[in-house]
Formats: structure tokens, sequence, C-alpha cells
């Protein structure tokens, strides 16, 4: 047996730490009525529509016309499955769709998905979809001790659910007259900015009681946040019920979100940072963080995604600011080989202890395909530790299952407080 396929072996044995994803609770999931297009609604889509599979004309940016339509049961499986069967023969050979096979073996037995089968493995995923099918698939397939989920909720009757807010929860304010009233329920008056700084403070310590271990923002270029007095004028306007402009509106959120970074670091709060990938990818450049991360030294940021396509930064700026950790969540399903060659790059540049091995990032319609990126983040580490192992800068392979114990589960567990 290889170095590989031992390490392998072993890796697949492992407690892991899910360190990324966008579950809802369980309830939500078992109220649906998944079928196999469900599989095809979260980034496989997005090759669906790559390859050409644009029913109304619809874009990458409009990605969600399609989404929307796949998910609809009421409309008949068949039409909606028609729509992309097409298509699949072009996209079956990206990491996303190797994912969803992945599942579809694991989960419900079967290898391919086609019009022979579309229908009855359908049928199996309602027939799966009861109570405990979380266990099933998280705890029992994947090994996770924790799962960090990111939702609307807080609701989480699992407790290994420890949530990750949406940083915009707070500090994205689009109606004032129900914030006061929020606020006067949980003892609030709010009439200034400062009495909503002092609310923000009292929330983060609820939160962080219910289980909550981080906020969740998106990386942008960086604007320099406005002076408290000037962000308190347009707070009060907004509080009388003026309108605010669009201006307006972005320089308040600024300064919260900004506050909200600063008070994540004082209450060990780990600040997660979405970056790369997406859409206009432009925008979401890992590098405009680098502000934040000099302005903040006692805030934990957990960087996502390997910022890709900008891998090297990402380990550039892990290297550089003690407070910047690598998160390889949604990395192994975007590019297998990206993340290969950029892990091993940073196993030069960055400590391991900085490095976070996997986070499945799906969505709760199509969350059994956790398993499939689990199985594709496996190999790949196991590949990186047994290539260090034959070059002989990992001295055996139990030192190179110590390394893959620290990236799937203690580096997330430090970093993030959970235990």
């Amino acid at each position: 047996m290889s170095i590989y396929e031992s390490l392998l072996r072993e890796i697949r044995a492992l407690l892991i730490v899910d360190a990324h994803e966008h579950l809802a609770p369980e309830k939500v999931r078992l109220s649906l009525k998944p079928d196999v297009c469900f599989l095809f609604s979260h980034y496989t889509v997005n090759d669906l529509i790559s390859a050409g599979c644009r029913p109304w004309g619809i874009t990458a940016r409009e990605r969600w016309k399609l989404i929307d339509f796949l998910r609809n049961t009421s409309i008949p499986l068949e039409e909606r499955f028609k729509v992309i069967e097409p298509y699949i023969k072009y996209i079956k050979y990206g990491t996303y769709y190797r994912a969803l096979k992945i599942a579809l073996k694991e989960v419900y037995g079967y290898d391919e998905v086609n019009w022979s089968n579309y229908k009855e493995i359908s049928d199996k995923m309602k027939e799966e979809n009861k109570p405990g099918i979380y266990d099933k698939i998280l705890v029992e397939k994947c090994r996770a001790k924790y799962v960090l989920p990111q939702w609307s909720e807080l609701d989480f009757e699992k407790k290994y659910m420890r949530p990750v807010v949406w940083v915009n929860k707070l500090a994205e304010i689009k109606d004032f007259t129900g914030l006061k009233i929020k606020c006067r329920e949980e003892g609030f008056d709010v009439r200034s900015l400062d009495d909503y700084l002092n609310y923000l403070d009292f929330k983060l310590d609820q939160w962080k009681k219910r289980g909550v271990v981080g906020l969740k923002t998106v990386s942008m270029p960086y604007r320099e946040p406005p002076s408290f007095d000037k962000a308190d004028r347009v707070f009060r306007k907004g509080l009388t019920s003026f309108p605010l402009d669009s201006s307006e509106r972005d320089l308040l959120f600024i300064f919260i979100r900004e506050k909200l970074i600063e008070l994540a670091g004082k209450k060990d709060l780990v600040v997660a940072v979405h970056a790369g990938v997406w859409d206009d990818f432009r925008q979401l450049d890992p590098r405009h963080n680098i502000p934040l991360f000099q302005k903040y030294p006692e805030t934990k940021f957990d960087l996502y995604h390997m910022g890709m396509p900008w891998v090297r930064d990402t380990a550039f700026i892990a290297k550089n600011y003690h407070n910047v950790y690598l998160n390889l969540c949604w990395s192994h399903i975007v590019s297998s080989h990206m993340t290969v060659s950029g892990l091993l790059e940073y196993f030069d540049i960055v400590p391991i202890n900085k490095i976070i091995a996997f986070g499945g990032d799906y969505l709760v319609y199509s969350f059994e395909k956790v398993v499939g990126h689990l199985r594709i983040a496996e190999e790949n580490i196991a590949q990186v530790l047994s290539k260090l192992v034959e070059e002989k800068r990992i001295s055996s392979l139990n030192e190179a299952l110590e390394v893959a114990r620290m990236l799937f589960y203690e580096n997330p567990v430090k970093i993030y407080g959970l235990e």
C-alpha cells in the first residue's frame, strides 16, 4: 500500500470540524420535498449556466432564476430535469459535479443520474428526508464533531451546530422603525448611535451564550469609516423616519461593520471573511482586507476559500499577519488541483496551525453533497501530505497523520474556541 493510500485510510477515520456551512436547522430540511433537481441547484447550477443552460436567456448573475426553477416542486420533476439533462455531459468532469456524484453513491446508492433513474433517485431522497438526517450525514458519514453553520436563525437543536452570524444582520439597517421596536423589546431605548452600539455589545454577548462562535462578512474595497459624530447624525436622521439615501446607508453600514469587527476581537469571536470566487470576483479580492487586519490586531480573521483565484496572495497575508487564518472551505470543489497546488505552497509559507482543512459550504437543499466535498478534501490533504513525506519534509506517516488531525480538527477547534 502506498503512502498516499495508507494516509488516506487513516484520515478517513479522523474526527473533523466542518468549518463552514449554510445550513438551516434540520426542521427546515424536513419541511422540503427534495428531488434530484435539488442536487443541481447549488454550485453545479453555475456550471450548467456556463455550459449554455440558459432558459429565459439568464446569465450567471441571474442564476437565482434557474435555482428557483429547480427547487420549485410545484413544477413537474420531468419538466425541470429536461432543462438541465442535456448539459450534464459537459459539466460531469468538474469538481462541483464530482462532489454530487460521490454523494449520490454514498448517500443514495446510485452511480449516475440519467433519464432511466432520476425519478427513482428522487423517490429515495424523499424517503430519506426524515428526522435524524443531519446526524446520519454530518455525524455518521462525515464524522463531524462540530459544524459551523451560517443561517438567518439561531434555533439549532443540534448541539454540534455552532453558528457564525452574518454581520449584516446588525450592520445593515433597512427599517429604523422595526429596529427601535426590536431593541425596545430587548430592553434598549435607542435614541442615538451610542445607544445602538450598547445594544450591539449586549447582542454579541447574548449570541455567544447561545453558542455563536463568529461573525461573517464579505471582502470589499476598503473605505475608511466616518467619524462617530458624522455617523451619529445619519443614524439620528434615520430614527426620525427621514429616508436615508444610498450614500448615507453605506456610510452607516461601514461604521457599524467596523465597530462589530472591533467588538468581535474583544469578545473572542472570530470574523470570517468571504473572499474571491463569486460573481464579479474583482470586488472580493482578499487583499482589500489588509487595512482591517492591520487595524484590529486583537481580532481573529478566518479568510475563506483560499481567496481563489488569489491563492498565493492569501498565503502571504496569513504569513505576515498573526491574526489571519486560512480556511479551505469551498476550495476543494471549486478546483481540486488548485487547492492541492496552493496547499503545497501554503506549507512552504504559512505555519500549519493557521490552516483549516474543510468546510462543505452547502445549503440545506443539497447538503448531502457535503459527503462528496469531504471525500475530495480527504484525498487532497492525503495527496499533499504524502508528497511531503516522500520529499522527507515530513519524517513519517505518523507525523503526517498528526498534521492532518491539526488541519481537520485541532486548528478549527482552537481558532474558534469550540472546546
